[in-house]
């Protein structure tokens, strides 16, 4: 690794570990289900609208689509983090919220180059954060009692992955991804009297605590055929991944507490504490694109998941959830990739994406439309990436939330040759 490499390696893990430590940016439908889920896009997808199922790549992991890890020849290691800035407007609520994250860690080890490739990564898979604030009454109070409520969360879940992709033959390969799922979700509830005449000198929270665990997979299938219109520098591909609906193992903690108004508990007693499953929906993803060799590529996805099917600790479906699709398309060109001119040698990559997000606000199903841009800046074999997305979901005028956001996402590639063996004269 060159000495530039080092110091750009050593500045991305400084940043992840810094980054790691933050929450992403908070919105209120975070409340529901489990959270807002990730996809396992990198930086590369991101910046084309989050394709990447069939569209193979030699110098960046291929992580949407096990399938496709056989098209990476030497070993690659990538790290991101995210930062992204939204503002969430109501019938009257305007609220702008910043944050950032780590976004992934992963690395792939070509074990028979070119037709076994294993890969293992980390990566978030959903995420909680909101805080909301409103007055509210005591039922049955004379005179009417007010209460100051406030209902705030955090946490989600993070996904440790090992994933594997075999070449069948010279245009088929399958891959498979097991995933363990992870994480906790804290929902805090805080109920203060504001009307009383004396100063109040504690309040009553509630704590409910969710603990989830298990093992998801995901299969994944990829065709290639070169030498379109009898031109060997061109390709189409298709791909298709599916990931298996799963239970995860569940436990549940509520705490009743009385704490001072400067958050320090007084008392705490548990309320209830209990086991169950919390279910996770299929995703079924399909995608095809075309590409000329070290110059271009560019492709469509689909993406479906039918959040209708979650079903929390308490087996109670449709927690505010639906029927969640999502279509993207984009493209990349590198103008020269062996030119001496830097800007030649830089790969730029733009896309978009249109979805219907599973959250339901007012009966209404929230869609989301995207635009998404970025490049990755070449140093040797590795490389400096960014991506840029700005889009807005909801909509006021229908009288659902409407949020906008701008996200940041900044990384580095590594590619190298591992377990060579060395022969001399």
């Amino acid at each position: 690794m060159s000495r530039i490499n080092s110091y750009l390696f050593t500045l991305i893990l400084s940043l992840c570990s810094m980054i790691a430590q933050g929450q992403a940016a908070r919105s209120p439908l975070s409340t529901i289900g489990i959270g807002e889920p990730y996809g396992s896009s990198l930086i590369q997808n991101q910046s084309m609208g989050g394709i990447g199922v069939s569209q193979p790549q030699y110098w960046f992991i291929n992580n949407q689509n096990p399938a496709l890890l056989v098209y990476n020849y030497y070993t690659v290691f990538q790290a991101g983090l995210l930062i992204e800035s939204k503002t969430i407007k109501g019938d009257t609520t305007n609220v702008k919220s910043t944050g950032g994250n780590l976004n992934y860690l992963v690395t792939a080890l070509p074990v028979k180059p070119g037709k076994w490739t294993t890969s293992v990564g980390l990566m978030p898979f959903t995420n909680v954060n909101y805080r909301l604030e409103y007055f509210d009454v005591v039922t049955g109070s004379n005179p009417i009692d007010t209460i100051a409520v406030t209902e705030q969360g955090s946490g989600g879940l993070s996904q440790v992955y090992w994933s594997n992709g075999v070449r069948l033959h010279d245009n088929w390969s399958v891959g498979l991804k097991a995933a363990y799922l992870f994480g906790s979700v804290t929902n805090d509830y805080t109920n203060i009297l504001v009307t009383v005449p004396q100063p109040v000198n504690y309040y009553i929270a509630v704590n409910d605590q969710t603990y989830m665990k298990d093992f998801q997979f995901t299969g994944g299938l990829s065709f290639s055929q070169d030498s379109i219109g009898r031109k060997d520098e061109y390709r189409i591909s298709a791909g298709l991944t599916y990931s298996f609906a799963t239970d995860l193992n569940a436990s549940n903690r509520t705490i009743f507490e009385r704490r001072t108004i400067s958050g320090v508990p007084i008392s705490s007693d548990t309320l209830e504490t209990g086991k169950g499953s919390v279910s996770i929906p299929a995703t079924l993803a399909i995608g095809f694109s075309v590409s000329k060799m070290q110059k271009w590529s560019a492709g469509i996805e689909y993406t479906l998941q039918d959040w209708s099917q979650f079903s929390n600790i308490n087996a109670e479906q449709n927690e505010g959830l639906g029927r969640a699709w999502r279509m993207a398309a984009g493209g990349e060109v590198t103008p020269d990739f062996l030119a001496d001119n830097l800007f030649k040698r830089i790969t730029y990559r733009t896309g978009l994406h249109y979805e219907t997000s599973p959250f339901l606000t007012n009966n209404s199903q929230l869609r989301d439309f995207g635009i998404n841009f970025g490049l990755s800046i070449p140093t040797g074999r590795s490389s400096l990436d960014l991506a840029f997305s700005t889009g807005k979901r909801g909509n006021k005028s229908n009288n659902t939330l409407e949020e906008t956001y701008f996200k940041v996402y900044f990384g580095m590639t590594f590619n190298d040759q591992w377990f060579i063996r060395r022969r001399f004269d």
